[in-house]
């Protein structure tokens, strides 16, 4: 009768401890999860910022362009050449769920090439002293150079975000639920120097 109890007695104990350690795995396994949810959500969120700044210049050129030509209508060439860099910017999307290198390098590139186009255009001033001194260009000019600050604050704190995301996926044992959740590393906005240079504004 005592050894029955005794193997009675073992077996509770032992399916205590089981029942102790899966319900610590399980409780790991929830904070590991929703820690990786929250930072995901941050560098989505930054790179929503990201996109909202690239729109704000985007929405800044037709404005621009059309002042520009008001004075300077036989630059036919720059104006088209920054209507058409902006129409291959704005129609690139990159989704938040889909931060590819492959994808952002695309949308690097579009971006790159407005940054220059711009460039060209604000060097167009130069030649037309009117243009120069007009309020909306000079206004337009500032709201521009705002802009580009903004766009290059948003992709830093977007990198930070990101490092911090793939930092938390990739290390152990947070590494395990990563890829049973899907939770794959994403891609850095590593502009190129000099295709994202900031267009040169002076007054």
């Amino acid at each position: 009768m005592s050894n029955n109890t005794s193997k009675t007695g073992g077996l509770s104990k032992n399916t205590i401890i089981i029942g102790a350690v899966v319900a610590i795995l399980v409780l790991w396994g929830i904070s590991a999860y929703n820690g990786m949810v929250k930072v995901e959500e941050q560098a989505t969120t930054e790179w929503a910022k990201v996109q909202s700044a690239y729109q704000r210049r985007a929405d800044l050129i037709p404005n621009l362009v059309n002042v520009v030509k008001g004075y300077a209508s036989h630059e036919k060439e720059t104006l088209e050449g920054v209507v058409n860099a902006r129409a291959k910017a704005t129609s690139i999307t990159v989704d938040a769920d889909n931060l590819t290198p492959e994808k952002l390098e695309q949308f690097q590139k579009a971006q790159g090439e407005l940054s220059q186009a711009l460039g060209k255009l604000l060097a167009v001033q130069e030649a037309y002293p009117d243009l120069k001194a007009n309020e909306n260009f000079m206004d337009l000019q500032k709201q521009l150079e705002s802009t580009e600050n903004r766009i290059n604050e948003a992709r830093n704190t977007f990198n930070t975000a990101v490092q911090g995301y793939n930092l938390k996926i990739r290390k152990f044992p947070n590494s395990l639920l990563a890829g049973i959740f899907g939770f794959d590393k994403m891609a850095k906005f590593e502009a190129d120097a000099a295709a994202q240079k900031a267009p040169e504004v002076k007054f």
